[in-house]
C-alpha cells in the first residue's frame, strides 16, 4: 500500500509514473464479448435466465476471488491447515485466516522455477491439512506446473482422505509454448478432490465484468452456494451472457485471445532479455500469465546517495518509484521478500520506457554479490 500511495501522490504532483503493478490486461474487451453483453441489455436479459452450465457442478460468482473465498470458507474449519506454496497470490493466506484455519507456507526456489517440490509437500502435510492451494499459471511468478509434477503431487494428496485441492486456473489461456496447461481435476482420482476456480478477467480482458466460476462436485458447490446466497446472491446475468461468448471465443482458439497471448509473449521476451543484462539479478522465465518475479536480493544492504539503504523488496520498490518513476510490487506481499513483481500488461513501448528508467536507477546501486 505504501508504494501505491506514493505512486498516487507522485501522479497528483505531475510526475509521469509508469504503473507496472496491476494485474489487469491493457487490452479492450474483445468486441464479440462486449456485443454479447450489450445485446443482453437490449434484449432485456436482466434476470431469470441461466447460462448453459450444469447447476449442480458449477457456481458462477462475482469474480474468481469470490469463488476462492467461498471455497475456503466452505471446506475449512477452525484448526484446519491450508497448504500454500510461496510465492503466492496475496489473498490466499488471509482467506485461510478468515476461515479460522492456519496458513502453512511452503517455500519454493527460483532455481526450480518457483514450483512446489513434492518432497516438501510430503514433509508438511498431516492429518490437519484440509486444503492445498495451487495456482497454475502462477501469479506472481508465471510458472506453469507440468503434468508430471502435478501427478506426483496428486499421489501425495491421495494418501490424506481429508485433503482437498483448490486449483486456481484464472490464467489458463495465457500460456506460452511449449508449456501446456493441465487442470488438476483431470488427473486420475482427483476430480472429486478438486475445487477448480476460473474466470474471465485475465485472458478475455474482462476485469470490469466481475465474473468467475467454481467447478467442483455438487456437495462442495452447494456449500459454496449457501455462502454466496448470503453475500451477493447471483452474479450479473448480463456478465454471464458476455462470459458465455468469451468461452466460445476461447475454446474455439479465438483470434482475440491468441492475439493477446502473442503480445504478452513478445513483452515477456523483451523484459527477460533486459533484466538478464542487469548485474546480480536472478530471473525465472515465466511460462504463463503476464508477470515477472525477479530476485533483486543481491542489492539489499546497499546504500544509495540521496535515498538511503535498500533493505528489502519494499524499499527497493520505493527507490525505483522515486528514481525511475516506475511502480512495481514488493515481493514480501507474495511471501518472498527476495523478489519484486513486474506486470507486463502494458504496451511494449511503455515497458521499454520503464526499462530504460529502471536501468538508469539501478546503475546508482552496486549489488553486494556479483551475478
Amino acid at each position: 500500500m505504501a508504494i501505491t500511495d506514493q505512486a498516487t501522490a507522485l501522479r497528483q504532483a505531475g510526475v509521469p509514473v509508469i504503473g507496472l503493478a496491476a494485474g489487469e490486461p491493457d487490452f479492450d474487451t474483445p468486441a464479440a464479448i462486449a456485443e454479447a453483453g450489450m445485446n443482453a441489455i437490449k434484449d432485456g436479459y436482466t434476470r431469470g435466465k441461466w447460462i448453459s452450465y450444469s447447476p449442480d457442478q458449477v457456481l458462477v460468482s462475482n469474480g474468481a476471488k469470490q469463488c476462492i473465498t467461498q471455497a475456503v470458507l466452505a471446506v475449512c474449519s477452525p484448526g484446519d491447515e491450508v497448504l500454500i506454496p510461496a510465492p503466492y497470490w496475496v489473498s490466499y493466506p488471509e482467506m485461510a485466516t478468515l476461515a479460522l484455519a492456519t496458513p502453512v507456507i511452503l517455500p519454493t526456489s527460483i532455481s526450480e522455477n518457483f514450483l512446489l517440490r513434492p518432497e516438501l509437500l510430503a514433509e508438511k502435510v498431516n492429518e490437519k491439512s484440509r486444503l492445498l492451494i495451487l495456482c497454475s499459471p502462477s501469479n506472481p511468478t508465471g510458472s506453469v506446473y507440468p503434468k508430471e509434477l502435478l501427478e506426483e503431487i496428486a499421489d501425495i494428496v491421495k494418501k490424506y482422505p481429508r485433503l482437498l485441492v483448490l486449483s486456481d486456473e484464472i490464467y489458463e489461456h495465457i500460456i506460452y509454448q511449449p508449456a501446456k496447461h493441465t487442470s488438476f481435476a483431470s488427473l486420475p482420482g482427483m476430480w472429486d478432490r478438486t475445487l477448480t476456480v476460473n474466470g474471465f478477467s485475465k485472458a478475455f480482458a474482462m476485469t470490469g465484468w466481475r465474473l468467475g466460476y467454481l467447478a467442483a462436485p455438487k456437495h462442495f458447490v452447494a456449500a459454496c452456494g449457501k455462502i454466496q446466497s448470503q453475500f451477493t446472491s447471483g452474479a450479473s446475468s448480463i456478465s454471464q451472457k458476455a462470459g458465455l461468448a468469451a468461452l466460445n471465443l476461447g475454446y474455439a482458439g479465438g483470434e482475440a485471445v491468441s492475439t493477446m497471448v502473442k503480445a504478452f509473449q513478445e513483452r515477456r521476451d523483451y523484459l527477460v532479455k533486459s533484466f538478464k543484462e542487469l548485474p546480480g539479478v536472478k530471473i525465472s522465465e515465466p511460462q504463463g500469465a503476464f508477470y515477472l518475479f525477479i530476485d533483486f536480493s543481491s542489492y539489499y544492504g546497499s546504500e544509495v546517495e540521496g535515498f538511503g539503504i535498500i533493505k528489502d523488496s519494499e524499499s527497493l520498490c520505493m527507490f525505483l518509484l522515486e528514481k525511475a518513476q516506475v511502480a512495481l510490487v514488493p515481493g514480501d506481499a507474495f511471501g518472498d521478500d527476495r523478489c519484486i513483481r513486474i506486470s507486463y500488461a502494458a504496451a511494449l513501448s511503455t515497458l521499454q520506457t520503464a526499462m530504460e528508467n529502471i536501468k538508469e536507477a539501478v546503475a546508482l546501486i552496486k549489488p553486494r554479490v556479483a551475478a
